[in-house]
């Protein structure tokens, strides 16, 4: 009878699990006063913590992240923008004070809006870089669609409350993780203190401070990158930190303590997410059928090392799926892939890696086929 295949998928909890480092004391799951947080890795975007990460919420000016990315993909840096009267008119929140007709660099547009999150600076840049301000707004639309954002939408450039203007914490670190590929985006939200100044009047200046007070608190590694406060959004904060190369973005909206909420966040990644090895090369995994074959099964086993960061705490929680076809059809070649182990924790993938053969398996000669078949008959 012909071999019959069908496609075998196990869920199992991980039974063996090596803890490469536990060097440091391990601490509880962070606490928040955020009504919505998330920490994730910009590497990977794995997510390390999240609390109503999927819920929408107002963003207030963690809005200009966006702002900044449409005018750096849509606009030159040199560009001379000349300010339009909207932009001139805009007097709430943190401004530079622009004035109708003065003409300014697009690049000293977006460091106002990066480093003091000035608004007016976001209106100048819409109605240069779009053409018009609803037209950009269209632009950012357009953008969050195309990486994703479906908890997003844009109704203006910096924040201000609108019913229509909303995200998730979960968004934004995907943009945020997005925009930080971008060399100026990174370069000026971790720029401490810096000077604007215009193209016309060419004597006027302003020095300018980060809003981000995280960036002068001393705590090691932080490098960006935008605060965001309205009465409806309340305390908004978007941070990165990176030590031994490993960058993190923590997201807390509506928070008590945004700041402290980001610290602990960062604390539990930093210290309690560990590097634990999951699979060692060349470990069995399994034992598939194989059918017309000298032996009736071969030893599957992991092509590679795979190695994962996680809370040991949550190790129970991780499982594994094997994806193989089976039975399969001898003859089978030592090293030739049989299919997969993939790791997931709480529907987001781990990690995967193949599984080969762990040796020749040949395929019967006709009269032992035969005679096979012959004793299984009776």
């Amino acid at each position: 009878m012909a071999a019959r295949l069908n496609y075998k998928v196990i869920v199992i909890l991980v039974v063996t699990i090596s803890i490469i480092s536990t060097s440091a004391a391990l601490a509880d799951v962070p606490k928040v006063t955020a009504d919505a947080a998330l920490l994730i890795d910009v590497e990977t975007g794995q997510i390390y913590f999240a609390k109503n990460h999927m819920v929408r919420c107002e963003p207030a000016s963690l809005t200009k992240i966006m702002t900044a990315v449409i005018a750096l993909e849509n606009g030159n840096l040199n560009d001379v923008v000349t300010v339009g009267g909207k932009a001139a008119a805009v007097s709430m929140g943190s401004i530079i004070d622009l004035r109708k007709g003065e003409k300014i660099t697009l690049e000293e547009l977006l460091k106002a809006a990066l480093v003091c999150s000035a608004n007016d600076s976001t209106v100048a840049i819409a109605e240069h870089v779009g053409g018009s301000h609803d037209r950009f707004i269209a632009m950012m639309n357009k953008k969050a669609g195309a990486l994703g954002l479906f908890g997003t939408r844009f109704a203006n450039t910096n924040g201000y409350h609108d019913p229509n203007h909303y995200t998730t914490a979960y968004d934004l670190a995907v943009l945020t993780r997005y925009a930080l590929g971008n060399p100026k985006i990174n370069e000026l939200v971790q720029t401490r203190e810096t000077t604007v100044r215009w193209v016309e009047p060419a004597n006027r200046e302003i020095k300018i401070s980060n809003s981000n007070r995280l960036l002068t608190s001393g705590y090691e590694g932080v490098d960006g990158v935008k605060t965001g406060t309205t009465p409806m959004a309340g305390n908004c904060l978007i941070a990165s930190a990176t030590r031994d190369g490993r960058r993190m973005v923590a997201v807390a909206l509506h928070s008590d303590n945004r700041y402290q909420d980001c610290v602990k966040m960062f604390d539990y990644g930093f210290n309690v997410i560990r590097p634990i090895s999951i699979i060692t090369s060349g470990q069995v995994i399994a034992n598939p059928v194989v059918e017309g074959g000298v032996n009736p099964e071969v030893e599957a086993v992991a092509e590679k090392e795979l190695q994962i960061r996680l809370d040991p705490d949550e190790l129970p929680k991780l499982e594994k799926r094997l994806e193989i076809k089976e039975p399969l059809a001898a003859p089978v070649k030592k090293g030739q892939k049989l299919g997969e182990v993939i790791y997931t924790y709480r529907n987001q993938e781990m990690g995967r890696v193949n599984l080969v053969a762990g040796a020749d398996v040949f395929r019967k000669g006709l009269h032992r086929q035969v005679w096979d078949k012959l004793f299984a008959d009776q």
